[in-house]
C-alpha cells in the first residue's frame, strides 16, 4: 500500500473510533437543551443567545463554540451569516436532522429515544464482548449485558427506577413517531379491522394513536401485570394484564411492534402460535401485523440494521432476521403467507396471514 492509501485507511479507522465521541456529544447537546433553545428562539439563534438560554457560563464560551462548530459540521445545525453589519455573530439554525429532536405540532421529538439508548448502563456491556465471545455457552447464558450487571435487561428495569423511566420514555417517543407516520401514510394496514390487540403494548400509546385515526377499531393492550398496573379503559382502548406466551385475547388482528426481535426462535414460535389462536381465518379477515426489522429489505439502511442486530446480541442474546429467517419461523408457527412492506425506515410492516 502506498502512503495515500495508508493515510486514507487511517482516516477511516479514526472515523470509526470517533463514532462513540460523536453520539456522546449528541447526548450532551440534548441534555443541555441546545436544540430546544434554538427551536424556542424561532429556529434562528446566535451563540451568545444560546449560552444565555441554557445557562452556560461565559467561562465555557470558547469550549461551547467548539462544540457548536463540530455539531454544525456533523449536520445537526446549519450556520448563517448575520445580515446586520453591527452583528458579527453567526446565526445557528435547525436542520432536518435536528428537527427530529424538538417537539412541535407536526412531529414528536426523538430526543428521549437518543437518551434512552445512550444510558451508561446500556453502553457498559459492550466492553464485555470479547470475553463473551470466548465463553463456550449459549448466547443468552449469559448475555454481555448480564456479564456487566449480573442480571438481564428486564430485571434491570425493575431494579433501577431511573433506567426504567428513561427506557419507557425512549420507547414512547419512538412509538409516537413511528405510529404517526404509519397511520398517516399507510393506514390501509388497519382498514376493515374492527378489533386489534397490541401485544406488549405498554401504557397504550400505540393503541391510542390507532384508535384516534380509526375510531371504529376496538383496541386492547396486552402486557404483563406489573406494566398494566391499574391502567383503566381509555375511550376505545382497554387494558388486559397477561402473558403472550400463555394467552392472547381474540381480535381481528394482533399487532407486534418491535417485540419479536427480543426473543429466540423457539420463543418467537410460541408467541406467534398464541397470536394465531386469537385471530380468525384469512378469509374472515384475520391477520398479524408485525412492525420489525427485516435485514435485506432495503439496501439504503442495511448497515444500520446490521449494527442494530449486534446491539440485540449484546442486550438480549437475540438477533434481527432476514426474510428467509422470518419465513421459517412463520411457517413453523402455522401461518400460510406474509407480505413485507419496507415503509418505516429501518423497519418493515409485515402482514402475516393465518
Amino acid at each position: 500500500m502506498g502512503s495515500n492509501e495508508l493515510l486514507q485507511a487511517q482516516k477511516e479507522l479514526w472515523s470509526n473510533i470517533i463514532y462513540f465521541d460523536k453520539f456522546m456529544f449528541l447526548k450532551c447537546a440534548i441534555e443541555l437543551g441546545i436544540f430546544d433553545a434554538v427551536h424556542s428562539h424561532g429556529g434562528r439563534i446566535t451563540l451568545p443567545e444560546i449560552l444565555r438560554a441554557i445557562s452556560v457560563p461565559q467561562s465555557k464560551s470558547f469550549h461551547f463554540r467548539r462544540l457548536m462548530r463540530t455539531m454544525t459540521t456533523a449536520g445537526f445545525f446549519a450556520k448563517q451569516s448575520s445580515s446586520s453589519e453591527e452583528e458579527e455573530e453567526d446565526i445557528y439554525v435547525l436542520t432536518p436532522l435536528s428537527r427530529l429532536l424538538v417537539e412541535d405540532k407536526a412531529r414528536t421529538r426523538l430526543g428521549p429515544f437518543v437518551l434512552g439508548v445512550l444510558q451508561p448502563i446500556i453502553l457498559e456491556p459492550f466492553s464485555y464482548l470479547s470475553g463473551w465471545f470466548k465463553e463456550d455457552k449459549p448466547p443468552t447464558e449469559p448475555t454481555p449485558f448480564m456479564l456487566a450487571h449480573g442480571y438481564d435487561f428486564w430485571a434491570m428495569l425493575g431494579r433501577n427506577v431511573d433506567v426504567g423511566r428513561s427506557f419507557n420514555d425512549a420507547m414512547a417517543s419512538d412509538t409516537r413517531f413511528t405510529m404517526d407516520i404509519l397511520v398517516k401514510d399507510h393506514g390501509e394496514v388497519f382498514r376493515e379491522i374492527k378489533s386489534l390487540v397490541d401485544v406488549g403494548g405498554g401504557v397504550g400509546d400505540t393503541c391510542r394513536i390507532i384508535s384516534k385515526a380509526f375510531p371504529e377499531i376496538k383496541c386492547t393492550v396486552l402486557d404483563l401485570p406489573q406494566v398494566i398496573g391499574d391502567m383503566k379503559e381509555d375511550g376505545n382502548v382497554e387494558f388486559v394484564a397477561g402473558n403472550a406466551f400463555e394467552y392472547v385475547p381474540p381480535a381481528d388482528a394482533v399487532l407486534l411492534k418491535m417485540i419479536l426481535h427480543n426473543w429466540s426462535d423457539e420463543d418467537y414460535v410460541k408467541i406467534l402460535r398464541r397470536c394465531k389462536e386469537a385471530i380468525p381465518s384469512k378469509e374472515e379477515g384475520g391477520k398479524l401485523i408485525v412492525i420489525d426489522t427485516v435485514i435485506g429489505s432495503d439496501v439504503n439502511s442495511e448497515e444500520l440494521k446490521m449494527w442494530w442486530d449486534l446491539r440485540m446480541m449484546v442486550m438480549f442474546g437475540s438477533h434481527e432476521r432476514d426474510e428467509q429467517e422470518w419465513k421459517k419461523i412463520l411457517v413453523e408457527a402455522g401461518y400460510s403467507g406474509y407480505k413485507i412492506m419496507p415503509v418505516l425506515g429501518i423497519r418493515s410492516v409485515i402482514e402475516v396471514y393465518p
